[in-house]
């Protein structure tokens, strides 16, 4: 039986994740310390199912406490899915600090405990935003043009540079997917797809920051936990960089336009000034994730956001 660590597990990609691994019997302990970011119960929700799982664990610490980390991890382990992050591109702007202490020295962190315990793989989240400014679209891994404007992507691409030591100096295998704008079912609240349609079945007026001809590369949930599994089986090198996307980019008013179709909602818009931190687009390259990892997105936008739709009227209505 196999033995994973899943920081942030109790979030939206991570509480995927554990679903998918304990249906085929992993062995899964999940570090979480319930960021109040967004609603700590909305996360304890996430992975409620699973509390009483012998299979199951859940370890409330911060990655920031090494102390901590040390004394909840006893067992040995397989290898680690580093999820846990401050998140968010525009929050990181008002606090870059704690996103230096969290995503940057909570990495630190979590490698120093892989190399004290003898874990040798290591999964790691990034994000498309450490690209930021680049204009050579599709981004591809091996463009060394990284332009990131917000903390938020600096300190993602200091994670993978902290990676890439521990997988030279300790034979760590290190596997950073740079992961583009994820979404369905648990997604957090305050991204656009959840904000828009939540607004939208409010009766609400839609915030669209521009002139909604953003671009952004939407990754379904389903595809990326696809990306995530294989990601933890590949062995072919010690450290790589992998984008995990769709390949597709979607306007802000595109999205609307889906959401109008599926809720039968006419959409009120408010149009305001664009935000800093945010570039104008984000495209993915698939070509490396599919040569190394299969990854071959099989979910069309539509159909995510008729997906998305479904569950939302539905934890709306037993919020009532």
């Amino acid at each position: 039986m196999r033995r994973v660590i899943i920081t942030g597990g109790a979030g939206f990609i991570g509480s995927h994740l554990v679903d998918s691994l304990l249906k085929e019997g992993y062995k899964v302990a999940v570090i979480d310390n319930f960021d109040p970011f967004y609603s700590p119960e909305i996360k304890r929700q996430n992975i409620a199912h699973h509390f009483g799982n012998p299979n199951f664990i859940l370890i409330e610490a911060d990655i920031r406490d090494m102390e901590a980390l040390e004394r909840s991890i006893k067992e040995d382990n397989d290898l680690v899915v580093h999820l846990a992050a401050k998140a968010g591109v525009r929050h990181s702007l008002s606090d870059p600090l704690g996103y230096e202490g969290v995503n940057i020295k909570g990495t630190l962190n979590l490698l120093e405990l892989c190399r004290e315990r003898g874990i040798k793989k290591f999964v790691f989240a990034s994000s498309s935003s450490v690209y930021g400014l680049n204009s050579k679209v599709p981004w591809r891994e091996d463009d060394t043009e990284l332009k990131p404007i917000s903390p938020y992507g600096a300190t993602k691409l200091a994670g993978e540079f902290l990676g890439h030591v521990y997988s030279q100096l300790y034979g760590i295998k290190f596997i950073a997917l740079r992961i583009f704008t994820a979404y369905g079912p648990r997604q957090r609240p305050d991204l656009a797809i959840h904000k828009f349609a939540r607004l939208m079945l409010e009766e609400k007026p839609i915030p669209i920051y521009g002139d909604g001809s953003r671009l952004r590369d939407y990754t379904y949930i389903d595809d990326l936990i696809m990306g995530i599994r294989a990601a933890m089986e590949y062995e072919g090198s010690f450290f790589e960089l992998v984008n995990l996307g769709s390949g597709w980019p979607i306007s802000l008013i595109e999205v609307v336009r889906g959401f109008e179709e599926i809720l039968g909602i006419e959409a009120r818009m408010e149009f305001l000034p664009p935000q800093p931190g945010d570039p104008p687009q984000t495209c993915a390259s698939l070509e490396k994730a599919q040569r190394l990892l299969g990854y071959t997105p099989q979910l069309s936008f539509k159909e995510g956001l008729r997906r998305f739709s479904q569950w939302l009227k539905k934890t709306l209505i037993c919020a009532c």
